[in-house]
């Protein structure tokens, strides 16, 4: 049955990638979390069931993406079973898009793990895929079903406005993050410089050059992810070396892998900002993080969604 527009009713159903972020979402569109079992059999394998009616609904599944490859395997059984329950439309809200920076061959033999997922989603049946801020943005056309591509810079360039900072620089801290800290310094009414560096090996980053301006003024450095925060701690150590007033750090998915909690402890930065795409938990939190709630942007994006109402005009 139809709502009172015309579409079918919405159905809101979680993985366990992240609880809370599903929860607050679903607060926010004034809808329950739809009751769906998800364990695990003895032998790791995992069970999915939803545990009521999907038939005709507008199904939309809130699942972002990190290791292990279990969060994936949830979502696509997920997709399977609302599909397999005669869901009229079925789409994957992924917070955080796993395997994103395996989006090319650039070495011969690999895989290409972005595209591989795309394929996998489809094939499990999604008919529409919703992500915030992809690694890069050629993985929209991995996909040969319809892609909203959302950006986490309105929530995170509202809390720096709010700072007022003096005179501001935002600093890319290498090419691939150019683009995003351009737009950043745009929304902040900011200058931009950019970070020159040489990556000898995955993980490991040396800082050849700042390109910009800095000294005495504070710096926003903005990318999409902290993983091992390698190249943040050393970008930001570069930017004290020459001469800049503070240094803050922003970024939308908080990976936190091995050291980097260690990494930026004991930086020079005054904050680290990041959204909740990603689930970080107490033991990886510190006192210098700040982590901002991405739940009304993707409530918003949801209804409009639902409602075939244009997803770009929530960043107009």
């Amino acid at each position: 049955m139809a709502d009172q527009h015309g579409y079918a009713p919405l159905l809101l159903l979680s993985g366990t990638a992240n609880r809370p972020l599903s929860e607050e979402i679903a607060n926010k569109i004034g809808l329950p979390l739809a009751d769906a079992t998800i364990r695990r059999f003895a032998d790791g394998e995992i069970f999915v069931r939803i545990n009521q009616n999907a038939r005709g609904r507008d199904v939309f599944i809130i699942q972002p993406t990190p290791p292990p490859a279990d969060s994936y395997m949830e979502l696509l059984l997920l997709i399977d079973a609302a599909k397999r329950a005669s869901a009229a439309r079925v789409t994957a809200i992924m917070p955080y898009y796993g395997y994103a920076r395996q989006d090319r061959k650039d070495q011969p033999r690999v895989a290409i793990g972005a595209k591989l997922v795309a394929n996998l989603l489809e094939a499990a049946g999604a008919d529409k895929v919703l992500g915030l801020d992809f690694h890069t943005h050629q993985i929209q056309a991995f996909f040969d079903i319809p892609v909203d591509h959302l950006y986490a810079a309105p929530v995170l360039t509202q809390y720096f406005r709010e700072m007022a900072l003096d005179n501001p620089v935002v600093v890319a801290p290498d090419v691939g993050a150019a683009k995003m800290a351009r737009g950043f310094a745009r929304r902040l009414d900011a200058s931009f410089a950019i970070i020159d560096k040489r990556r000898p090996s995955p993980n490991v980053a040396e800082v050849m050059q700042v390109v910009g301006e800095v000294e005495g003024r504070p710096c926003i450095i903005v990318d999409d992810m902290i993983d091992t925060a390698g190249t943040l701690e050393s970008v930001v150590y570069a930017l004290k070396e020459r001469g800049a007033e503070s240094v803050y750090a922003a970024a939308t998915h908080a990976l936190f892998s091995g050291p980097a909690v260690e990494r930026l402890s004991r930086a020079p930065v005054e904050q680290v900002v990041v959204t909740n795409t990603l689930f970080v938990p107490e033991e990886r939190r510190f006192s210098k993080l700040r982590v901002l709630s991405i739940a009304d942007l993707l409530s918003r994006a949801i209804r409009h969604t639902h409602s075939n109402e244009s997803v770009s005009q929530l960043f107009d």
